[in-house]
């Protein structure tokens, strides 16, 4: 067993000053068991805890570390930027670019806001359909997780997922009762909201590929529906592109599918590993934003110079090296790991692995999985044995059976070696 001691005093001290000991409540591990490790460094596709335990890492930081901890090009931007000030609450050119590079690279935004997280980023995405159609209802889909915003965290997926209440404490029911909750894939309940509630809907918002409840896939003709009930209702699309923007591909998972929404929420990628979010899209309606229009929405930290210097940085980096290609590549090799182990243990009836690019997910639970009812059939107690086989043997996936992974360009193929033999080790647990 890997000793942690020095985690464990250090969960023990967090939990006397911060609420369950960690400031994002899937880090507390109560979806598997037992207690979170502290990490003191990370670099590359690796981490050090403060035990001194090196880790293969694919979670980082949940997203963002698409060339790795602590890339050479972003700490050198960062460190350049922080030399001429932290932050200025007045505009600068690095925001400007970002914002340039961000409508060159994804078509459907014509212009873009930056803010701080995601979650603000689908908050003042909603405020902006509803201000701009005058209407109040949104539709989401099961599963679908949006950040912490009240209107949002109704049947989510992520944390409020790991920890079994979907609908948090502390929602007025008025409020949530303005959110239509569909099944994701299910083109007929789709289309019966509309018919019952069309001229009432103001947005719909989803994760074009959902990863918040483990990760799935829009079936045929899923997306094409859903844009084509938008526009005959006037209601806005909202693609949440907080995770899949700039990874699947430059132009995200709009451009996999080929379907254009209204508004594109970003984040994660963009400000590589700072906090950033951003929203944006078609011209009529972010020009409805305060100061031109009547929806207001403002950020003393928006645009933040650390933050855009980190997220060109790495953006630039990821062209410069053909990074898509090169995560598809590793994702291949990875997923051929992952196939090869459930085979040699004979568990093709009981797992269901899914992979695009460089984000991937192994369902312990029979497929298909096409929404989050099938998600919701994990096999919590023999994940949580994989998982905590696969830390002690040095590999950290994410401590919940609803939460997606992710490659690096820092991953190398003796990495993908290991983590196949770690992978076999733990799935015979």
């Amino acid at each position: 067993m890997t000793s942690r001691s020095a985690s464990a005093a250090a969960f023990a001290q967090a939990k006397r000053f911060i609420p369950g000991g960690v400031n994002s409540p899937v880090r507390a591990f109560r979806g598997v068991g037992g207690e979170p490790f502290f990490v003191s460094r990370a670099a590359g596709s690796r981490i050090w805890d403060v035990d001194g335990n090196e880790i293969i890492d694919y979670i980082g930081t949940w997203g963002p570390a698409i060339l790795g901890h602590a890339p050479e090009p972003v700490v050198t931007a960062v460190r350049e930027a922080a030399a001429r000030g932290v932050s200025f609450g007045i505009p600068n050119p690095l925001e400007v670019e970002m914002a340039r590079l961000i409508c060159q690279w994804v078509p459907s935004i014509e212009k873009v806001r930056m803010v701080n997280s995601g979650t603000e980023a689908t908050m003042s995405a909603v405020r902006l359909a509803r201000g701009f159609t005058g209407r109040d209802k949104i539709i989401k889909f099961e599963g679908c997780y949006h950040g912490h915003v009240d209107s949002l965290l109704v049947r989510a997926g992520s944390g409020a997922l790991t920890h079994g209440e979907p609908d948090s404490a502390g929602i007025p029911r008025p409020l949530a009762d303005l959110t239509l909750c569909l099944p994701f894939n299910d083109r007929e309940a789709l289309r019966a909201a509309f018919q019952r509630e069309g001229a009432q809907i103001a947005a719909v918002i989803l994760e074009p590929i959902p990863a918040n409840a483990g990760l799935y896939f829009p079936e045929p003709g899923f997306l094409e529906t859903l844009r084509e009930l938008c526009t005959a209702h006037g209601t806005v699309l909202i693609f949440d592109e907080v995770m899949t923007g700039f990874r699947v591909a430059r132009g995200g998972a709009q451009e996999v599918y080929g379907i254009t929404p209204d508004l594109t929420t970003l984040g994660k990628v963009i400000g590589g590993g700072l906090p950033v979010g951003a929203f944006g899209g078609r011209a009529e309606i972010m020009d409805r934003l305060s100061p031109d229009g009547p929806v207001y929405q403002a950020g003393t930290l928006s645009g933040n110079p650390l933050a855009m210097a980190a997220g060109l940085a790495q953006l630039h980096a990821l062209e410069r090296l053909d990074g898509w290609s090169r995560l598809e590549r590793l994702g291949a090799a990875l997923e051929d790991r992952f196939r090869s182990a459930i085979r040699r243990h004979g568990l093709e009836e009981r797992r269901t692995f899914h992979r695009i690019g460089s984000m991937f997910c192994l369902f312990f639970s029979r497929g298909p999985v096409r929404n989050l009812a099938d998600a919701a059939q994990s096999d919590r107690e023999a994940f949580a044995r994989y998982f905590h086989g696969a830390l002690d043997r040095g590999v950290y996936f994410a401590p919940s059976p609803f939460e997606t992974g992710f490659l690096s360009l820092a991953h190398t193929e003796e990495d993908i070696e290991e983590t196949g033999r770690v992978i076999d080790a733990a799935l015979a647990l």
